[in-house]
């Protein structure tokens, strides 16, 4: 009764913060957490933010690798609610480019500080490429940004 009951009252959020505490405790990057789990590193941050749900055995190695309490395996396997607030266009181009930014935003936001530190991509120093990439299930986009670092001044 106490299992089920304390599975029912978790939260994703409850999760996610266990996860950062976790990971912060153990000195470790998203990279480090993505190989311990056998997955790429934005995956892995999307899905522990509450954006993805885990596979079973994903969840499993992931409780496991950060000594989470075995009821938040159950959690990460939760289907995600993708809930941000912006009035995002009705284009549909235009707003999965506004669904991409909400749901993986927090991801890059954190690799980027991971790999250059405190600081942002700029917008103004910046390059963009649209590629088209043939693909035997169907062609695909490919964007490829590149903006300058620049690092939050300390004053």
């Amino acid at each position: 009764m106490k299992d089920s009951y304390v599975t029912e009252t978790m939260t994703k959020e409850d999760v996610t913060a266990m996860i950062l505490s976790a990971k912060k405790q153990a000195g470790l990057t998203w990279e480090g957490i993505a190989e311990k789990i056998d997955m790429s590193p934005v995956w892995t941050h999307s899905a522990c933010m509450g954006m993805q749900a885990f596979p079973k055995d994903k969840a499993d190695a992931l409780v496991t690798a950060l000594g989470l309490p075995q009821e938040s395996a159950q959690v990460l396997e939760e289907s995600p609610t993708k809930i941000w607030e912006q009035t995002v266009p009705t284009d549909p181009c235009i707003y999965r480019l506004y669904e991409i930014v909400g749901v993986y935003g927090p991801t890059i936001k954190a690799l980027i500080h991971e790999k250059f530190g405190d600081g942002i991509m700029s917008a103004i120093d910046f390059d963009m490429q649209v590629v088209r990439v043939p693909h035997e299930k169907g062609d695909r986009v490919k964007i490829e940004m590149s903006g300058k670092y620049l690092g939050y001044n300390s004053w």
